[in-house]
């Protein structure tokens, strides 16, 4: 690729992690978040902020996980409430809020001293504001929304979009779906897709999909991956503080693909 693009799987609050990938990347490198930066972890605000940096630079692409969704849900719908002043938006702004939250964002809540729907960080508003849902990345390294002509790469939180029944459309299943949901199809031009949300003991492939979330907010270690256009390029395994004996539980999906593992410095 013209411009080196690099994809970064799930932090959930690691900004240790975060900082250490940011030092391994080339000055013209252009980075794409795949989503759940946030939650469970002790630094998720500074994740937002450090994101939204480089977004506000031009360095980074955000996309949302489906952690973002549920913090997003609660937002979306108490601002419907102060635009309608309806309370039945106001009740669907409390239930968003307390499903993330009971599903790792009362660590955000925490982290920020405490705060509600009146009183909502601002700066991690702006975060989920400039989340995207998903991109293709073409061979000269530039992202698009739609499919563009020529080879390209498909980066997308959990899985590529597919219709089922459990959520309203593919591109909110796209942020929930588990591998074992395929197979997947992928548009013509597309070569493969690059997910993560589903933890696996090391980076693997399966089918035309690339796997890379490796439980970073438990076991230390966070895959950094350098996209080609035709096949998963150079992986990287930055090791932190953690348990990586945690990753035991994950599945072994597929083929493995190397990596080099490096400490954090």
């Amino acid at each position: 690729m013209t411009r080196p693009v690099y994809v970064l799987p799930d932090l959930h609050g690691r900004a240790d992690l975060l900082l250490a990938a940011l030092r391994e990347l080339p000055d013209d490198a252009h980075l794409v978040s795949l989503g759940d930066a946030i939650d469970r972890g002790p630094r998720s605000l500074e994740c937002a902020e450090f994101l939204l940096d480089l977004h506000a630079q031009g360095r980074a692409t955000l996309l949302m996980g489906n952690h973002e969704q549920m913090a997003f849900t609660g937002l979306k719908n108490y601002r419907a409430y102060q635009a309608s002043r309806d309370m039945n938006d106001y009740r669907r702004a409390l239930e968003g809020l307390s499903w993330w939250t009971t599903n790792g964002g009362e660590s955000v809540r925490r982290e920020a001293g405490g705060f509600g729907l009146e009183n909502f960080p601002e700066g991690l508003a702006r975060y989920l504001d400039a989340l995207k849902r998903l991109v293709y990345v073409d061979a000269d390294g530039q992202i698009h929304d739609d499919v563009p002509a020529g080879p390209s790469v498909m980066v997308v939180h959990a899985t590529p979009p597919k219709a089922h029944r459990d959520y309203p459309s593919p591109t909110v299943a796209a942020l929930w779906l588990r591998p074992f949901d395929g197979p997947f199809t992928l548009p013509a031009g597309v070569a493969y897709s690059v997910h993560g949300h589903t933890p696996v003991y090391a980076p693997a492939m399966l089918d035309r999909q690339v796997y890379l979330d490796l439980g970073a907010y438990s076991t230390g270690r966070l895959a950094l991956l350098r996209l080609d256009a035709h096949e998963p390029g150079p992986l990287t395994v930055l090791t932190g503080p953690g348990n990586p004996a945690r990753a035991d539980r994950y599945p072994r999906l597929g083929r493995a693909l190397p990596f080099t593992l490096k400490p954090l410095r």
